[in-house]
């Protein structure tokens, strides 16, 4: 799977429900490890307004990749 894949899907915490966004970048070694996802609120104003800041999403916490949605325990 490719990043930009990932990049289509929502990310939503199961704990609480709360959709966190979506993926924007990935941080990897250079070894090629990928040691987590950046994942920012989907809506542009809602970033400038309530500064939400971005969640680094490790990829221990990922529970599951389906088709539509990332679900992540946070």
């Amino acid at each position: 799977m490719r990043l930009s894949d990932l990049q289509l899907k929502m990310v939503v915490n199961i704990k609480d429900g709360k959709h966190l966004g979506t993926i924007i970048d990935a941080d990897i070694t250079d070894t090629g490890q990928i040691n987590f996802f950046i994942v920012a609120p989907k809506h542009f104003f809602k970033r400038l307004f309530r500064m939400e800041a971005e969640v680094n999403v490790k990829i221990s916490e990922i529970v599951k990749i389906g088709t539509d949605v990332i679900l992540v325990e946070i």
